[in-house]
This record gives structure tokens, C-alpha cells and sequence, in this order.
């Protein structure tokens, strides 16, 4: 009964319910007034007949003739009374049984069902719910961002100010609450006080909207908003976001450090405690063809390799794979170990010539702009004339047309280049170009971004060294300030883990564990009384109570979990 009172409740204060209710309300007076015209014709008529009968008779009968019941036991002698029982006959087939049911279905059933339908999505979250996340908008950001929350099991609800959207995401099991998102009841009835962060992720101009609306009744809450332009960032952050992220921006600042001058140089990409997480391509370096146990970086540098990105793919180690001049090892230890790594390969040969850019939009711009600052050589291709005009201040050269021509990629030094760094917002093209420039200089470095995850994989196959979506940097940004971490970038879909030991592990040595050859993932560290211990061999105790320290994908932690946590 809640329930109807619910949906009737809904559905009366509906605006469609008005002008359906008008109409409906309309035919059934219209077939009221039938109806008793009918019932005095009767009587004028049996009066000229000689009959006699009450008004409920009357009645009586026009219903019953109207819904072709015709029982019979009240009938007209005259050819005046028999015509006239025709046309209430047919009038009756036609109003109540055509145009009374289409009506009812119409203008009552149907709505009522979709109010129905509509009501099913919630509008406020559960009583004394706390410390979830609200998100304004189910963006690809936002599904990167969620994936992560389930694995943590953190409460989160989207807001979606789109019925339809709402519904959608409901169906799919996505925690959606509907209301407006410039009203202050919808973040109320989202408990928006007790809420642990908000992710404003709409476009610009409603982000400061949405933000002075929630300040005016959270004025403590924790904003992060997302900023498409870099000069929305200020106007966001006085309207009371304490975190806006300029994505695109820095989606091509992190591609830019991703590209090398083809010499073997570590290169920073993320951080734990003072330790630093870097990269280490070691093409035209003695260590091509040794193995990981041959090149002796932890005996003479004290570092640790804990991965080798061959093409994309982060492979854990056991110390017997082979380095090709395509493997780029993943290293950590302090500044002062990477920058002796540095020192030894210092004279090694460097290609000088300038980085290839193609797609000069905002991520384009910003990675131009990052390289120019590192005094790396940029050469631009764009086929937009305004796109080239803006970006020719940070490149060396710049080339108006399409990337897919021949001539024009050779003039603007594919066959010399050490990098090429391709920031269209089209994957099709992206691995397109990967493909091809990787066809033209099988011995560049490709960089590359990406929007859907599962054109990752492809693009890998393409030819792509290095590819970095939107979608990650923006949910890891996010995801780093909600837990009030330092922001590491390893790489599309690579993440750090930071796992308490399981009972099912504790006590048992590195090598015994087996979680590199079952999971994937690579332990770099382990944590023990805010001690952390890099130098990890197949005889490292794994103790009770400390924190094992992973780089992987989320699949691969699930399949850590599967395999040590879900029986505990």
C-alpha cells in the first residue's frame, strides 16, 4: 500500500498528469451526458409506447445496450423505439468499447507505468549514510573513478539531473540518485554534510554553479572539480572548489615525460613514501640482451627493477628475462641512486633531432608547451591553421595538413624523430598513426592517448610504447585526493597497491607466495612499522601485519584477492 501511495503521490503531482487527467475527465463527462440523454429519450419514448418506468429502470437499460449486454427483459414494441435502440447500440460500441479503454490506457495506465518507471530511481540516499562520495555526472572519468570505489568498497552515488540517463544507470546497477543539480534539496537529500568528497564533473560554467550551490549548505565538504579550459581553474577554485583539475592539461604534460630522446636517462613516474618510482629505457645501452640478474643495477646502484614495459604491457619479474632494445625497466629507489644510474649511461649517443607532435588541441597544446620548457624540439602537424597558429610559439616547426600523408610526415622528420607523440581525441586515428609511423621508424618511441579502454590493447599492437587516457589520469587525480595520497601516474590501467598482508600469506617468503606468477602483480616493497624495504628477494618474508606494496592492473588485484583475501 506504501508502495501505490508512493506512485499515485508521484503521479498526481506529475505535470503530465494534468493535461492527461483534463482529457480523460473530459470523454467521461462527455459519456456521462450521453448517457442520461439516452435514459430521457427512453422514457419519452415508452411514454409514447404506453410503458411506464422508473429513472434507475432507465439507466437500467441505456447501460445495458450501450455495453451490447442487452439482457432483454426491457424492449421497445414500436419501429421509433427499435431505431433508437440501434443508435444507442452503436454509440455504445463505440464509447465504451473503443474509445473508453483507449482513453483509460491512454491517459491513466500508461502514465501511471511510466510514473512508475520514473519513481523507481532513487531520490535521496539511504538514513545515516556517511562518508560516500557524490558525482555529478557518470562520465568516463567517473567510470574509472567508480571501478576503483567498488574495489575499496566505498559508498558513492551519481546524480543525474537526466531522467532517462537515471534510469539507464540504474538498470546497470549504478548507484544514481535524480534530482537537479543546482538544487539545493537534491544534495540535502544526498546527505551532502556527512559526504566524504563531491566530484563536480559537468561542463565549466555549470561546475560553478553546482559548486556555489553546494557551498551555501556544506561550506566544508570537500570539492574536486574538473576544468575542460585552463581558465575556468581560478574562477571554479574562488566559487569554493578546493581541488580543480585541469585534465587535458595535464594529460599532455604526463604524455610529454613519457617521450625520450632515444638515450638512457631514468624518468620519474611516481613516488612511495621518499622512494621514487622511475623508468629506465635502455635502448643503445650495454644492458640490451643481458638479463635482469646480468645488468647488476641493485649490486652497483643499490636500486631495485621491479617491471619491464615491453610495448605497453607491464611484465613482473623473476630475474632471467631477457632485455631487448625496446624494454624499458621500472626502477625504484632514492634520487640519489637514480641519479647515479643516470651518470653511467651519460655519453651514450642522442638523437637530437626534434619530437614529432601530431595534434596540436588542448592536450597537444599543453604537451608542446611542456617539451618546449624542457628545451626539447617540437615539430607540430595539425590540420587546423588556427590550432597551428597557436601552438607555433613552443615548436620548432609546424605543418599544416593530415598526419596520414606521406610526404608531409616525412618533412616533418618521422624518419629521424625519437619520439612521436599522438594527441588526436580520435582513437581510430590514433592507431592509425601508431601503425603507421611505427611501419615508417621502427626504431621511434610512440607515445600516444587514448579515450576507450578497449582500444588499449590495439593501439599496444599498433606499435604504441606508451599510451595514457583521459579517462586514468582524471580518476586517479581524483581517487589520490579522496585517500590524501601523493599522485603517481605509472601507466594506462597500472596502479599502486597497498595491501595489509593476508593471513594466508603471512609468514611465508616472497618466492613461496607466488603472487607474481599467479596475479602478475610486481611487489616493490614491503612495509613493516613505517619501515619499507625495497630490496626484495625470492626469501623475503612476507610478515604478519605489515603492508605488501604492488604495481598492476585492477584485474590483477582481483585475482589477488580471489586467490589470499576472499577466504580469510
Amino acid at each position: 500500500m506504501k508502495f501505490v501511495g508512493s506512485q499515485l503521490a508521484y503521479y498526481l503531482s506529475d505535470r503530465d498528469f494534468k493535461r492527461n487527467s483534463k482529457i480523460l475527465f473530459k470523454f467521461l463527462a462527455v459519456l456521462g451526458i450521453v448517457i442520461v440523454i439516452y435514459s430521457v429519450l427512453f422514457h419519452y419514448i415508452m411514454e409514447l409506447e404506453g410503458q411506464y418506468h422508473s429513472w434507475i429502470t432507465g439507466f437500467y437499460w441505456t447501460l445495458t445496450v450501450m455495453s451490447t449486454l442487452g439482457f432483454g427483459d426491457i424492449t421497445f414494441q414500436s419501429d421509433l423505439g427499435r431505431l433508437f435502440s440501434i443508435v444507442v447500440l452503436l454509440s455504445g460500441i463505440f464509447m465504451l468499447l473503443i474509445l473508453l479503454p483507449f482513453a483509460f490506457i491512454r491517459h491513466f495506465y500508461v502514465p501511471l507505468l511510466e510514473s512508475k518507471k520514473k519513481n523507481r530511481v532513487p531520490r535521496q540516499v539511504p538514513p545515516k549514510t556517511k562518508n560516500h562520495i557524490l558525482i555529478c555526472s557518470f562520465d568516463v572519468i567517473a567510470r574509472d573513478f567508480t571501478k576503483r570505489l567498488k574495489q575499496e568498497n566505498t559508498p558513492y552515488f551519481v546524480i543525474q539531473k537526466d531522467l532517462k540517463k537515471a534510469i539507464e544507470s540504474y538498470d546497470a546497477r549504478v548507484p544514481v540518485l535524480f534530482g537537479e543539480l543546482d538544487s539545493e534539496k537534491t544534495f540535502l537529500r544526498a546527505n551532502i554534510k556527512d559526504a566524504k568528497l563531491v566530484l563536480v564533473n559537468r561542463d565549466d560554467v555549470e561546475n560553478t554553479k553546482i559548486i556555489l550551490t553546494i557551498r551555501d549548505i556544506a561550506p566544508h565538504v570537500p570539492i574536486v572539480a574538473l576544468a575542460k579550459d585552463d581558465e575556468t581553474v581560478d574562477v571554479q577554485e574562488l566559487s569554493g572548489a578546493n581541488h580543480v583539475l585541469p585534465v587535458k592539461k595535464w594529460l599532455g604534460e604526463q604524455l610529454a615525460n613519457r617521450v625520450n630522446a632515444q638515450h638512457a636517462k631514468s624518468q620519474p613516474i611516481g613516488q612511495y613514501e621518499d622512494l621514487m618510482i622511475a623508468e629506465l629505457p635502455i635502448h643503445q645501452t650495454s644492458l640490451v640482451s643481458k638479463t635482469i640478474r646480468e645488468t647488476g643495477l641493485r649490486q652497483k646502484f643499490g636500486v631495485s627493477i621491479v617491471g619491464i614495459w615491453e610495448r605497453g604491457k607491464l611484465e613482473p619479474i623473476t630475474g632471467s628475462e631477457i632485455l631487448t632494445s625496446e624494454s624499458v625497466l621500472v626502477v625504484i629507489g632514492n634520487e640519489k641512486q637514480l641519479q647515479s644510474i643516470d651518470a653511467l649511461f651519460h655519453d651514450l649517443p642522442t638523437n637530437t633531432n626534434p619530437v614529432l607532435l601530431i595534434g596540436g588541441g588542448r592536450v597537444g597544446l599543453a604537451a608542446a608547451k611542456s617539451l618546449h620548457k624542457n628545451g626539447i624540439s617540437v615539430n607540430l602537424i595539425d590540420k587546423e591553421l588556427a590550432v597551428c597558429k597557436k601552438a607555433r610559439p613552443y615548436c620548432n616547426n609546424v605543418f599544416i595538413g593530415r598526419a596520414s600523408d606521406y610526404e608531409l610526415l616525412k618533412e616533418a622528420g618521422i624518419m629521424e624523430a625519437p619520439s612521436v607523440l599522438l594527441s588526436t581525441h580520435d582513437d581510430a586515428m590514433n592507431i592509425h598513426l601508431a601503425s603507421y609511423c611505427r611501419k615508417l621508424n621502427q626504431e621511434v618511441r610512440i607515445v600516444s592517448r587514448i579515450s576507450e579502454a578497449r582500444n588499449i590493447d590495439i593501439i599496444h599492437r599498433a606499435g604504441a610504447d606508451f599510451v595514457l587516457s583521459y579517462a586514468t589520469l582524471g580518476s586517479e587525480a581524483v581517487l589520490s585526493i579522496s585517500k590524501n595520497q601523493k599522485l603517481n601516474i605509472l601507466g594506462e590501467g597500472i596502479k599502486l597497491f597497498n595491501i595489509p598482508t593476508p593471513p594466508s600469506l603471512a609468514g611465508k617468503s616472497l618466492g613461496e607466495s607466488g603472487i607474481g606468477a599467479k596475479t602478475g602483480l610486481s611487489v616493490i616493497a614491503v612495509k613493516e612499522n613505517n619501515e619499507v624495504t625495497t630490496l626484495l628477494s625470492a626469501k623475503t618474508i612476507l610478515p604478519q601485519g605489515a603492508e605488501i606494496v604492488m604495481l598492476g592492473n585492477i584485474e590483477m588485484r582481483n585475482s589477488f584477492d580471489e586467490l589470499y583475501v576472499k577466504d580469510v
